[in-house]
């Protein structure tokens, strides 16, 4: 039976000797919970972590796409779709988009994300012609007039090819590479860094009554399963983000396990993403409706995972994000800056 270990993140002080540093990052710990299918939760001491987690948790996350992890870093969503849950149509012509792409990178945005396919609960697939149509001219001009890296929210090769070329840095894939087997091996020949996401099921069946036997640990085992085979294929763990995928194919059971854990995954010795800015959850908790009245919510997840050592946090809401987490910074340091 697999023993997993997620560890209890810290920032303030003292730090006792034998702590060890959270993935290279300002966080540190010196204790874990051990998680087992077979057995409750358990607290034990970081010596009693085996070696092989101990050095995965630990080990410094090398800089990607532009990303160093000294910090939680931003990315900024840039949806140029008519249908996206929070903001469809609102950045459909590449003038809003690239006038938004600027709002964000002024806001603090350490990376835009650029998608040209809704994968809301329910959304059809698009097709590739229609997806590059969407997204080249804006990531064409992004890579003119933007200093900002740039990455492609995609499942398709087709479309990861036509916005590398354009001037992307990072494909986002939400199929985790289960969707274009051809998507693995471009990346790999192009030596692009990936995000891969945990998804139950496709669009627009995923939240047709998903069920896990034990949602975080299911979707471990899926996320280390993947970097396993993306490493077998020739791209290094270090040019790999995981993402749990919140929203996608969970109810929000299984999404509030996942946030309360999230530190769990730092396991799989990638950095980690997390982006749950707007979802439904939020608007359910908070009742609150619409979605881009759920500002609140979405720095308060933000938050609570970067105090978990989350490397990255994919937003609607970049200026708010970003202030929050420089605050939270600089009160976790006791110092500014």
């Amino acid at each position: 039976m697999c023993v997993y270990f997620r560890p209890i993140v810290r920032f303030d002080g003292p730090r006792p000797a034998e702590a060890l540093d959270l993935a290279g990052g300002p966080g540190w710990f010196t204790e874990a919970v051990r998680l087992r299918r077979d057995a409750p939760p358990q607290a034990v001491h970081v010596n009693d972590i085996p070696e092989d987690w101990r050095a995965r948790l630990s080990q410094p996350r090398a800089p990607l796409a532009g990303l160093v992890f000294d910090r939680p870093r931003v990315m900024g969503i840039l949806n140029v779709t008519p249908d996206s849950f929070s903001d469809g149509g609102t950045h459909q012509t590449a003038s809003k988009a690239v006038q938004r792409a600027h709002e964000m990178a002024a806001a603090g945005a350490d990376i835009i994300d650029v998608g040209g396919e809704s994968t809301r609960p329910g959304a059809l697939t698009v097709p590739h012609q229609a997806e590059i149509a969407r997204i080249e001219p804006v990531i064409t001009a992004l890579s003119r007039e933007v200093a900002t890296p740039i990455s492609i929210d995609t499942r398709k090769s087709s479309v990861a090819d036509a916005a590398v070329r354009a001037g992307a840095a990072l494909v986002n894939d939400v199929s985790g590479f289960t969707y274009d087997p051809m998507l693995v091996r471009y990346c790999r020949d192009h030596g692009l860094p990936v995000c891969v996401m945990h998804a139950r099921g496709d669009p627009e069946t995923m939240q047709s009554d998903p069920r896990y036997d034990d949602v975080l640990l299911d979707v471990y085992d899926f996320l280390a399963a993947q970097v396993a085979m993306l490493e077998e294929a020739g791209i290094p763990r270090a040019r790999i983000l995981v993402d749990p995928g919140i929203g996608f194919g969970k109810r929000i059971e299984h999404n509030l396990t996942i946030l309360q854990n999230i530190a769990l995954y730092h396991g799989i010795g990638c950095a980690v993403l997390v982006g749950a800015s707007r979802k439904r959850f939020i608007g359910t908790i908070s009742q609150t409706e619409v979605p881009a009245e759920r500002t609140f919510g979405s720095v308060a997840v933000a938050q609570a995972v970067a105090a978990q050592g989350v490397q990255v946090v994919r937003v609607h809401d970049v200026s708010e994000t970003a202030q929050a987490l420089a605050v939270w910074r600089a009160i976790s340091k006791g110092a500014f800056p």
